[in-house]
């Protein structure tokens, strides 16, 4: 194969939670050529019944779905909505997913993809769709692990996919575990009462399902002296911080406690998993404060 040199540019633009790297068009064609030219030199093991050899385009075929997620999170979502065939192209090392940059192997993945799933903050999936020339559905997922929001996304992917039944056994079975959890926690609350916390934006779901007396909000930016003064004030036992988005200590100077809670889930893409580890880590925090 011959080698191609192709001189792109890129930019940075601030959008939501920090400064992100944008793909220009010059990049996009450039990764578009290469697919091609790797597809032309290398063959396809793709057979005429679709693009994974699963079934086609219209996600009804024996293995259901191809589907394509930026992170963890929204494969975790699909996973959970039934979808069996789910390639998540941000690894679950990236301390920041929408910092990462696409390889050119992630375009393969979307190019045979029935639908490709995201989130309004990652500013890569339209783009890593557009140059890999697909014709995968883009779908925006709404990423907050509150227990009502989160059922509400796996029924809405399972009308997406195909898969209602899956999706509507998942959210039965979450609902158990769900409620088994706020139940174990209640019955670990000091002396019988909520506890007084402070969180982070994203982490304040986590005070829900334990119940807590959440006093404050802090973030998605650094806490400034006034927000520290008026969080102290509360006198919050936790702080339940956001492990991908942390700023380091929120409270110094007071006793409160902190914790990270986790709300990605890991390469196994088990959401649930995320609720019993976020349980445990306050569980754990109750008891020793």
């Amino acid at each position: 194969m011959a080698r191609t040199r192709v001189r792109t540019r890129t930019r940075t633009r601030v959008r939501g939670r920090g400064s992100l790297p944008v793909t220009s068009t010059a990049l996009v064609l450039s990764l578009s050529a290469l697919l091609a030219l790797t597809a032309t030199a290398c063959g396809s093991d793709q057979d005429d019944d679709g693009a994974d050899g699963k079934g086609g385009k219209d996600g009804k075929g024996k293995g259901g779905p191809t589907v394509v997620a930026t992170t963890t999170w929204e494969g975790a979502l699909a996973k959970a909505a039934g979808a069996r065939d789910v390639k998540v192209i941000v690894p679950s090392s990236a301390q920041h997913a929408p910092d990462y940059e696409p390889k050119p192997s992630d375009l393969a993945a979307v190019a045979g993809a029935d639908f490709v799933l995201y989130a309004p903050f990652e500013p890569y999936a339209e783009q890593i769709k557009e140059a890999a020339g697909s014709d995968a559905k883009l779908v925006q997922v709404g990423l907050d692990n509150d227990a009502n929001k989160t059922r509400a996304e796996v029924t809405r992917l399972g009308r997406e996919f195909g898969t209602e039944d899956a999706a509507a056994k998942w959210n039965t079975s979450f609902a158990g575990t769900y409620a088994a959890l706020q139940k174990d926690l209640k019955s670990a609350w000091p002396d019988g009462k909520p506890p007084a916390v402070v969180a982070q934006v994203f982490s304040t779901w986590s005070a829900k399902m334990a119940g807590a007396d959440l006093r404050g909000r802090y973030g998605p930016g650094s806490v400034t002296a006034g927000q520290l003064a008026e969080l102290s004030a509360k006198k919050p036992v936790l702080v339940l911080d956001n492990a991908h988005m942390t700023t380091g200590e929120v409270l110094p100077d007071t006793d409160a406690r902190q914790v990270e809670i986790v709300n990605y889930p890991d390469k196994n893409l088990d959401l649930v998993a995320v609720y019993r580890d976020a349980a445990k880590t306050i569980k754990d925090a109750m008891a020793s404060s």
